[in-house]
């Protein structure tokens, strides 16, 4: 009975010291999400407002302006952005994103992936450990895993401008990113965007098509404004895809540690119980030993 109590007593210390880790994770967490949700709640409408706006200017250019970066072709070489976090402990967050890039590559890319013509980019650790395992084929480019360490715009502007400039150079036909859309701390989504080309407003009616033509008038020219204004919308774009999933991390992560503090305090809250019986048991074995003993021990007399 003493060894069991010494056990239990092991383990309630052992459950103790894992609800404290889990507790100070939690607020590190919560700290970390109030900036990281600031940052992308004050990102995405002005990101979603350039995205519409260089959508319907594609979809409506005219005359001999264009830009390289809505221009559709046959796709034989591919790539996928995978953005997922480089530290684990934030549920099926990052899992959720890499089982929506496995089945873009499953259900779009299989034939390019089979050839050697998929590259994946993976931006944080998890999502190379997770595809790298089941798409050997692939190839993987691991040169930002560790990117999330510094999400300023102009070093995530380097990655972006890298991707645009091969597009362009035709050695992807294709680019899409799997990423974490924050919604709040307690829901995020897997989503899968393509990136490059640039996908043109499509309408179902005439009225409709009225409604999305823009009329845009362009100074100096649309040749010259187009060159500026493309890029710059898709680094935006890109760079809100990483603020996205920041945000999405230390929501899951905070998430995950509040509901595993829950967990350790009821698993404590049994085993106090579980020691307090057993305790009391033994004290009431101890007492009725003693008892007869001395019962006994009259009766020899």
């Amino acid at each position: 009975m003493a060894a069991n109590l010494k056990e239990v007593r092991e383990r309630i210390g052992s459950i103790n010291n894992t609800m404290q880790i889990t507790k100070a994770m939690k607020m590190v967490s919560a700290a970390k999400l109030r900036r990281a949700q600031q940052a992308i709640v004050q990102m995405r409408p002005y990101a979603n407002k350039l995205n519409e706006m260089l959508r319907n200017i594609l979809s409506n250019i005219e005359g001999d302006a264009s830009t390289s970066f809505g221009q559709e072709r046959p796709v034989e070489r591919a790539c996928i952005v995978v953005v997922t976090s480089s530290r684990g402990l934030c549920g099926a967050f990052n899992t959720n994103v890499s089982k929506a890039a496995a089945q873009l590559i499953r259900e779009a890319y299989a034939e390019q992936a089979a050839a050697g013509k998929l590259d994946v980019l993976c931006i944080g650790k998890k999502g190379y450990d997770y595809l790298s395992k089941r798409y050997p084929e692939a190839n993987y480019r691991t040169e930002y895993l560790s990117l999330f360490e510094d999400l300023s715009f102009d070093n995530v502007a380097q990655v972006s401008t890298g991707l645009m400039d091969a597009f362009e150079k035709e050695s992807y036909d294709a680019i899409q990113v799997a990423y974490g859309r924050f919604r709040n701390a307690a829901v995020q989504y897997a989503e899968v965007e393509q990136f490059l080309p640039v996908t043109k407003m499509e309408s179902a009616t005439e009225e409709d098509e009225r409604e999305l033509k823009a009329d845009y008038l362009f100074e100096p020219t649309k040749e010259g404004l187009l060159d500026y204004l493309v890029p710059s919308i898709l680094k935006t774009q890109f760079h809100k895809y990483l603020l996205d999933t920041h945000a999405s991390e230390h929501g899951a992560r905070m998430t995950a540690m509040d509901k595993a503090t829950e967990n350790a305090e009821d698993l404590l809250r049994d085993l106090k119980i579980s020691y307090n019986k057993a305790r009391q048991e033994s004290i009431t074995n101890e007492i009725l030993e003693i008892v007869s003993g001395a019962a006994a021990l009259e009766s020899g007399n």
